[in-house]
């Protein structure tokens, strides 16, 4: 026996310390590695870049609604898996996946609550379910948040994020485009306003419906906002894209949405946009 093994069997034996797997979070923006609890004080905004991560349903309603005041929507009940639809796997065992990880039915939640006073109804698209991808559940929750918004007499805000439609539901799921369309009307007879808050990435189907009807749109910074891919884009036209293409500044640039806002600033913007676009209207104030 040699003396580093009897130095080492006469050592007291110490249990290997037990670190975590969620203490540290890699910036997807700069690569960086960040406190989680740091990150999640900072609403998920990177504190060296200020690349916004994705976040769901919870931590919007946490950070935008008056403390206490959120009140989370039921969800409609819709038939499930319409079409016996298979790819790989079947899409009952997808959603049941989808369900287990987010800990939501489906890929959009509606919430009641009051942004610094003002009430209104908020709809969040989750893009960790099924990627936010838009069928009969997103279409229902959709129309039931408006719905709730005209009975409630207040704005209808939206937060999309989403691959677009979803293809397992096939046209099923495309007549959601037109359906959300008419919801929106709905609201605009009711005179009620309705407003488009766009966070990395929304695009295909969702960014040719409700995600671009707004009447007023808003942008996270640097989100990607898309109908179809850039190489799809490229190809077709035979031209280079400039490197911000389908950006929030891009978009914003070219006049087709009203503002980037950072995400700590947002709970003040939409407070301010209630409070001016229903100035008239004492029961959303």
């Amino acid at each position: 026996m040699s003396w580093i093994t009897r130095v080492r069997n006469a050592l007291p034996f110490v249990a290997p310390r037990q670190t975590p797997d969620n203490l540290w979070h890699k910036c997807k923006g700069c690569g960086q590695m960040v406190f989680t609890k740091e990150l999640e004080e900072n609403q998920y905004v990177c504190p060296m870049c200020d690349h916004h991560e994705r976040i769901g349903p919870k931590e919007r309603f946490a950070y935008l609604f008056d403390e206490g005041s959120c009140e989370t929507l039921p969800s409609p009940t819709v038939p499930e898996d319409p079409l016996k639809f298979r790819d790989s796997k079947r899409y009952a065992d997808r959603l049941r996946a989808a369900r287990a990880s987010t800990g939501d039915s489906d890929a959009w939640i509606n919430a009641l609550g009051t942004i610094d006073g003002h009430k209104a109804v908020v709809g969040v698209q989750n893009f960790g379910f099924m990627g936010g991808s838009m069928g009969q559940a997103v279409g229902e929750a959709f129309i039931a948040g408006v719905e709730k918004a005209i009975e409630q007499n207040c704005p209808f805000i939206v937060f999309t994020a989403s691959g677009g439609a979803r293809m397992q539901e096939g046209i099923l799921s495309l007549m959601q485009m037109p359906r959300t369309t008419v919801a929106i009307e709905m609201l605009h007879d009711a005179g009620l306003p309705y407003i488009v808050v766009l966070t990395d990435p929304t695009s295909g189907g969702v960014m040719a419906a409700y995600a671009m009807l707004g009447d007023v749109q808003i942008a996270e910074p640097k989100a990607t906002l898309a109908f179809t891919g850039r190489r799809v884009i490229e190809s077709t036209i035979r031209e280079k894209l400039p490197d911000d293409f389908q950006t929030s500044e891009y978009y914003r640039d070219h006049g087709l949405i009203d503002m980037v806002t950072h995400r700590k600033e947002l709970r003040s913007t939409l407070a301010e946009l209630i409070d001016f676009l229903c100035a008239g209207n004492k029961q959303a104030a």
